[in-house]
């Protein structure tokens, strides 16, 4: 595995949200699931995966993070950026994958788990 932010992702979501990965799937023991601590929604998703998962040609494992974003045309501006896919293995258009191998800067990184916090987070009442 290259070299990976996983550690330090983990502990920003841990110290901003207080949120704790949850492994879900016993098949595949690295994917931790981040939630909203109220609506119990996901916000990120790590996963290691083999690189060509995303369309590079070597079977390197490498660490990624699913994140939600606010709108699909946002999701287009990302994904045109080096380190930043199409959310991998998440059907719904509005989420990213993030590359977890220094490609992307850890403070962009953080930036991207606060939008997908927002996005994800209840929904307030509209005054009227």
């Amino acid at each position: 595995m290259e070299r990976s932010l996983r550690k330090e992702v983990y502990t920003y979501i841990k110290s901003k949200y207080k949120a704790e990965p949850e492994y879900l799937w016993r098949r595949v023991p690295n994917y931790a699931v981040f939630r909203h601590n109220d609506n119990r929604k996901w916000f990120a998703l790590m996963m290691d995966i083999p690189k060509n998962k995303l369309g590079k040609f070597d079977e390197t494992t490498v660490d990624i993070l699913n994140v939600k974003l606010a709108d699909t045309l946002a999701v287009e501006l990302y994904i045109q950026r080096e380190g930043i896919f199409r959310g991998y293995h998440i059907s719904r258009s509005n989420w990213i994958s993030i590359l977890l191998d220094g490609t992307v800067d850890i403070q962009e990184i953080y930036s991207l788990i606060d939008e997908s916090f927002k996005v994800t987070s209840k929904k307030r009442p509209k005054s009227a």
